[in-house]
């Protein structure tokens, strides 16, 4: 008895060799003077008319003869596929991962459908934003983002000043020379908030993700490993239409 996965392997071959000669068939059909035959005879006025011998052309394509070709082309493709269908709708296997089953008895079909949808979440993962290892992330439950501690730093405001050089005398006018000075006039705290990820995180949802693509297509395999019983359908469905 042929597994779901022989079948599998060798529908494709058959899809393809039946497309082969379907399309054969119908280059032939399109070819009228391969459907068409004559035959004629000459007959002269009188016995010393001159004879000519007859003329005839075989009909070299038959319509009919075509259809049951077509059949016989896609009744083993119709009973491959048949097979398949059938034994996709009973190919079930679990999905465990580190011994824990995640599904149980999954058809193939949604198998398929999770080895999809898991590739598109895999890439979803690595686009993940980390937090900036630079900094020190702690989380805040009253705002459900992280947080950094506080850091206190000052605030300088330049203030002019002026610089006597020389005092005033009865004949000359003081010496002043100006310049600012930096001075702290206060304070800021300063706290940053992210709803970015730990890369711990990040890198655990990765492995997780890789886990369960590793363990779906394990299922899948598994699955595609079950015994297939032959179905026929092909001869059922030309039996019908070309009767």
């Amino acid at each position: 008895m042929a597994k779901l996965n022989q079948i599998i392997a060798v529908e494709k071959g058959a899809k393809s060799r039946a497309q082969r000669e379907i399309a054969e068939i119908g280059q032939r059909l399109q070819k009228t003077a391969l459907l068409s035959g004559i035959s004629r005879t000459y007959q002269p006025l009188d016995d010393e008319g001159e004879a000519l011998p007859p003329e005839s052309t075989r009909v070299q394509v038959k319509a009919e003869g075509a259809l049951k070709e077509v059949a016989a082309a896609l009744t083993r493709l119709f009973d491959i596929t048949a097979t398949k269908d059938w034994a996709n709708c009973d190919a079930r296997a679990d999905v465990a991962v580190d011994g824990r089953t995640v599904l149980e008895q999954v058809p193939v079909a949604h198998l398929l459908f999770l080895e999809k949808q898991l590739t598109d979440l895999a890439a979803l993962v690595d686009r993940l934003p980390v937090l900036d290892a630079a900094e020190s992330w702690a989380f805040d439950e009253s705002a459900d983002v992280w947080r950094t501690e506080p850091v206190r730093t000052t605030r300088t405001k330049k203030i002019p000043r002026a610089h006597v050089l020389y005092e005033a005398t009865t004949e000359h006018p003081a010496q002043v020379e100006t310049y600012t000075e930096d001075v702290i006039v206060g304070t800021w705290t300063r706290t940053a908030f992210s709803g970015a990820l730990p890369a711990r995180r990040v890198n655990e949802l990765r492995e997780r993700v890789a886990k369960l693509q590793s363990a779906v297509k394990f299922a899948r395999e598994e699955a595609n490993g079950a015994e297939v019983t032959d179905r026929k359908v092909g001869e059922a469905v030309f039996g019908y239409l070309f009767a």
